[in-house]
């Protein structure tokens, strides 16, 4: 068993990963921004700012592996800052969490995405880089942003791979306790859909109806989008469908409802018109 940092430990990622590092008898430690809560032992905490490079030296210390899933606007800055702390750590093993298609979508975070992982494959560190599709739970959370509005406008041609974040964590966890790797085979979601695939499915699930508005996007990133940049169908390696991922978030929602509230969770339909999503070789490209 070795001795863990986790970047970003309380992000998205990070809350799903710590545990499973844990349960698999690690000795983890967590980086933060923020200080060490209470109740939490002073072993299992790291206050520091990846950016600016404050703390680092003392969160590295002793740490064997490091898997580094904090984001950040200046997500270069900050793997070099971890970098050169680790260096002069004794050389642990990083392990990074990139993101699919960040070589072929010119968008600029994904720019920084692609340059932290060729920084970290040039530090002669041993390192691991995982990328994966778009979380279950990012889609979720445009869709509700989008929902707000009386049409909720997608960008025409747009398709994406959705994979379940507990699966992420689940690859990682593996990858931080074996041997270093390089660059790993992708992770992507079980399903390929159009994005107004995705919006209807969650405004059935949401119980709302909106009208789903295609807007053309220029430019080369969204013709990168169009193509297919962002997908991995030949990693189609995930398990949980978005259809899935509703369900059981739409569940606990309803659960979590105090008795009497006047707004249950309903059942609905959406604007019809998007077609059916498909397994990833099985048509439905477009």
């Amino acid at each position: 068993m070795s001795a863990i940092l986790v970047t970003g430990g309380t992000g998205t990622l990070g809350r799903a990963l710590v545990p499973l590092l844990t349960q698999a008898g690690h000795q983890v430690k967590v980086l933060s921004r923020r200080p060490r809560p209470a109740g939490t032992e002073p072993g299992r905490w790291a206050t520091g700012d990846l950016r600016r490079g404050n703390g680092i030296a003392a969160a590295v210390a002793g740490a064997e592996v490091i898997v580094h899933c904090a984001t950040s606007l200046g997500e270069v800055a900050a793997a070099r800052n971890l970098v050169a702390a680790a260096r002069l750590a004794g050389g642990p093993h990083v392990v990074y969490i990139s993101i699919a298609g960040v070589d072929r979508v010119p968008l600029s975070y994904y720019k920084s995405k692609l340059a932290t992982e060729q920084l970290i494959a040039a530090s002669e560190l041993p390192w691991t880089v995982l990328r994966a599709t778009q979380f279950h739970n990012l889609i979720f959370a445009i869709c509700a942003a989008l929902a707000r509005m009386p049409v909720l406008p997608l960008p025409a041609g747009f398709r994406f791979q959705p994979v379940e974040v507990t699966e992420v964590a689940a690859r990682l966890a593996e990858l931080a306790g074996a041997v270093p790797a390089g660059r790993v085979p992708d992770l992507g979601g079980p399903e390929i859909h159009p994005v107004e695939d995705l919006a209807a499915s969650y405004l059935r699930a949401a119980g709302r109806r909106r009208r789903l508005l295609r807007v053309p996007l220029p430019g080369a990133t969204a013709a990168a989008y169009r193509r297919g940049g962002n997908l991995a169908p030949e990693h189609a390696t995930g398990k949980v469908t978005f259809g899935e991922f509703l369900a059981g978030r739409f569940t606990a929602q309803a659960q979590a409802q105090p008795p009497g509230s006047t707004e249950p969770c309903r059942a609905g339909s959406a604007e019809p018109g998007a077609t059916r999503g498909s397994r990833p070789g099985q048509g439905g490209q477009r």
